[in-house]
């Protein structure tokens, strides 16, 4: 008996990770999506895509980040 619980409870995890993986997928086209619409009006969508990056960092990280990569660029003579 248990057998047939642990295979239905199995299933039904299968299944909401199905559902979800189909809902992923049309989320990340709807993204884009709209990627292709801001690069149609002319924006970089590479650059786009490294702010909304940015945007997700908490400051301090984005700062740090930020530090570190001028003193590479300055090291390099990139600066």
């Amino acid at each position: 008996m248990s057998d047939i619980i642990a295979a239905d409870q199995l299933r039904l995890f299968i299944e909401r990770i199905e559902r979800l993986e189909e809902e992923k997928k049309g989320i990340a086209d709807d993204i884009r999506d709209v990627y292709s619409e801001a690069k149609s009006q002319g924006y970089d969508s590479k650059t786009m895509r490294q702010i909304v990056r940015l945007r997700r960092m908490e400051k301090h990280v984005r700062e740090e980040a930020d530090a570190l990569l001028e003193t590479y660029r300055t090291a390099l003579g990139l600066a």
